[in-house]
């Protein structure tokens, strides 16, 4: 099957940087969103994206001036029906994603694929919401999504292998490494990487090392790029609570367990660089 036309649902920084990797390799894109405004807030952060690649001298003036002609952006979930693959990435939310999959069903052709870029839920749960479950899978990408080189493939029970091949020449086109995960919660990267952030929490909380030298030790006795902390604040305190939250509800295995200061600091607002504060401060 060949893909010209590739939808996507959501324009969030997830959403907008599959849509700049897309059109940036030649792919034509529509993106819906719920709203108007966040549509233009999308649009304007994917704009601004190319626009740091262009001063940067990754990416030329005319480049981006293609890439941005080959977007369109639109409220309507029906519009999508002219695709002939469709990533969602949305709020990683289970019962929302339902009702997107449920929705995208109805809206698409029968050969079209559907793609969800959770990082954690269940494909086959969202694959059950449609009429064609074998071509259903997970597409998750890595933020930023035009920088980072990986691409996790989910393949359900359900999954084809013409749907999952498909979805990793899709892949090798953006340029991306491919790794294939079965349906497991957390996949492949989450499942290793959520335990390891959260026993970072844990040896803090526990006063087992101040902040800085537990950063120190994993980024510059594990040649890591960032300590783990600093990475938590990075990547968002409260993603990475829903993430374990949702690991351990699917598996009851204690290793996903937040740790009480992690569910304190959400609630407190200390999200990360996102909200100014999480283990660290920073500048506005």
């Amino acid at each position: 099957m060949e893909i010209k036309t590739v939808g996507v649902v959501g324009c969030g920084l997830m959403g907008s940087g599959i849509v700049e990797t897309l059109a940036r390799n030649n792919f034509d894109v529509i993106v819906r969103e719920v709203n108007d405004d966040l549509l233009h807030k999308g649009l304007a952060r994917l704009d601004d994206s190319m626009q740091r690649a262009v001063a940067r001298n990754k990416l030329s003036a005319q480049a981006k001036a293609d890439a941005l002609a080959r977007i369109r952006g639109t409220t309507a979930l029906q519009d999508l029906g002219a695709c002939d693959y469709v990533i969602e990435a949305a709020v990683e939310n289970l019962g929302r994603k339902k009702e997107i999959f449920a929705q995208l069903d109805a809206a698409t052709r029968p050969e079209t694929i559907l793609a969800s870029n959770s990082s954690s839920l269940s494909i086959a749960a969202l694959a059950a919401m449609t009429r064609k479950p074998d071509k259903v899978l997970g597409m998750h990408f890595f933020n930023p999504v035009p920088v980072m080189a990986l691409l996790e493939i989910v393949r359900s029970f359900l999954t084809s292998v013409e749907t999952l091949e498909t979805s990793r020449a899709l892949g090798e086109r953006l340029g991306k490494k491919i790794i294939v995960a079965k349906d497991y919660p957390g996949f492949i990267v989450n499942a290793l990487y959520i335990p390891y952030q959260l026993d970072a929490i844990r040896f803090y909380q526990n006063g087992m090392a101040s902040r800085e030298d537990i950063d120190a030790g994993m980024q510059l006795g594990m040649n890591h790029p960032m300590g783990p902390l600093t990475l938590a604040d990075f990547v968002g305190l409260d993603t990475i609570l829903f993430v374990a939250d949702e690991m351990y509800a699917e598996t009851k295995d204690p290793k996903y367990a937040a740790p009480p200061l992690l569910r304190r600091m959400v609630v407190a607002g200390h999200l990360g660089r996102k909200s100014g504060k999480g283990f660290y401060e920073y500048a506005k």
